[in-house]
């Protein structure tokens, strides 16, 4: 206390410099502030797979053809030469190697205190290897962007692109929660190294363009406006596509708790109808509305399972992100519960591919929700749960189109049978009056 009432006079007397003593004791106070806004960990950091999702399927959660972070460094040793080939070949596309290297190290070690907290714990490596891991996988990552969006950087050689199942188990790879960097260290690096002349995309469009498969984005313009400024890794770049933009699902309206939604096959049954979302919005979008279920088209491949343990995995870490994709796997888990749930979705074009496994895809949907915790409270499809309830309560609507339903097949039915009977008659009374004519002509 006596110091700042020393400082207090010294700042009243007219023979002292005050301006320069009150702007020292301002620059303190910002580097105090700071100082307790960094001790804060980032609210969207690389955090550890909780063991109760991982225990039985480590190979949806770790790497197996390239490692990138601290979590499981040195783990894929193939890959670790060609992570250095690509930081040499992307440095040294200019004359200016070695000042763009120094450049990339003393901006990487200017943020390397906020790198470390995002990993959400201590990470046991030097000042030195950390900003080292930090630079060469960093510039892997955007070297490998810019060679698969611009194929005429690539060598004729190069074994990631010379087989289909390197890239594959790659960008697998890239999707993991736990092998990640920052978003912000591939953004410094992306402004300080030399990118080709070739190049007109930004980061964001580079990443999406090589994850474009997954995403299922089939226009070519890709809407940079729909993703937040504020990217935390390649993963929460595809969570980001996965939200939902439905007024209905982002509601979050918290309705007396009943059971979800029945599989596809009674939601016919009851009369409702189940149609294809043509939407590039969001794969979430789930609606209903009178008397139809719409739900965008899933495409199931080998990223499916892999996506969706890794993106339910980060809402499951990062308590204050919203649950929509665990609630899609919920939801779609009570929707798909048998085999004939899931052809009639194949029919509908809901589900995409996966044709002849519809045993393994109603199985991926009950693995995913295993150890998810969904209530009422976090669950973002009550509101589309209580229209298909409130639908269902309709007794006389339900009524009449059971009745309608089984008036058409009882009419051709009826129809059918008619005209089989029919000619029946017709045939018995011509044979009869065949064996009559003929008993007549004999006994004449």
């Amino acid at each position: 206390m006596m110091e700042v009432g020393s400082s207090s006079r010294e700042i009243l007397d007219p023979k002292k410099d005050h301006v320069a003593i009150d702007i020292v004791h301002e620059e303190n106070l910002a580097y105090l502030i700071k100082e307790k806004m960094d001790s804060i960990s980032p609210s969207h950091c690389v955090c550890r797979v909780p063991e109760q999702l991982f225990k039985e399927y480590r190979e949806y959660y770790f790497p197996s053809t390239v490692s990138i972070g601290p979590f499981h460094r040195h783990k894929v040793e193939a890959m670790e030469e060609k992570k250095w080939c690509y930081f040499d070949t992307l440095l040294s596309r200019n004359h200016k190697a070695e000042e763009t290297l120094d450049s990339c190290i003393k901006a990487v070690r200017h943020v390397e205190k906020q790198a470390r907290k995002f990993y959400g714990q201590t990470v046991d490596m030097g000042s030195d290897e950390f900003v080292e891991m930090l630079l060469v996988d960093g510039c892997f990552i955007i070297e490998l962007l810019l060679e698969y969006a611009i194929k005429s950087l690539r060598r004729r050689d190069d074994p990631i692109f010379s087989t289909n199942d390197t890239i594959y188990g790659i960008r697998r790879d890239l999707i993991l929660l736990e092998n990640q960097v920052p978003f912000f260290i591939l953004e410094r690096l992306f402004h300080l190294v030399p990118i080709p002349t070739q190049c007109q995309l930004s980061l964001v469009e580079l990443a999406l363009c090589f994850f474009k498969n997954i995403l299922s984005m089939h226009d070519e313009h890709i809407p940079r406006e729909k993703y937040d400024p504020k990217i935390h890794h390649l993963l929460d770049l595809i969570r980001q596509h996965y939200l939902p933009t439905s007024p209905e699902v982002l509601s979050n309206v918290q309705h007396e708790h009943k059971n979800l939604p029945h599989h596809a096959i009674h939601l016919v049954d009851i009369g409702a109808s189940l149609k294809p979302m043509i939407s590039e919005e969001s794969p979430l979008n789930i609606n209903f509305l009178d008397g139809e279920l719409k739900i965008p088209p899933l495409k199931i491949d080998g990223y499916t399972e892999i996506l969706f343990r890794n993106l339910i995995a980060m809402e499951l870490c990062c308590h204050e992100l919203p649950k929509h994709v665990a609630s899609y796997a919920v939801f779609m888990k009570r929707l798909l519960r048998y085999k004939r749930d899931v052809r009639l979705c194949q029919m509908k074009k809901i589900l995409i591919d996966g044709c002849g496994r519809e045993g393994q895809i109603v199985g991926l949907f009950k693995r995913l929700c295993v150890d998810v915790d969904i209530d009422n409270t976090n669950f973002s499809y009550n509101e589309i749960c209580e229209r298909i309830h409130g639908y269902e309560a309709n007794s006389k609507q339900v009524w009449w189109k059971r009745l309608r339903h089984s008036y058409h097949r009882t009419h051709a039915g009826v129809a059918s049978l008619s005209v089989v009977l029919l000619l029946l008659v017709f045939l018995f009374t011509g044979v009869l009056f065949l064996a009559v004519n003929f008993l007549f002509h004999h006994f004449q």
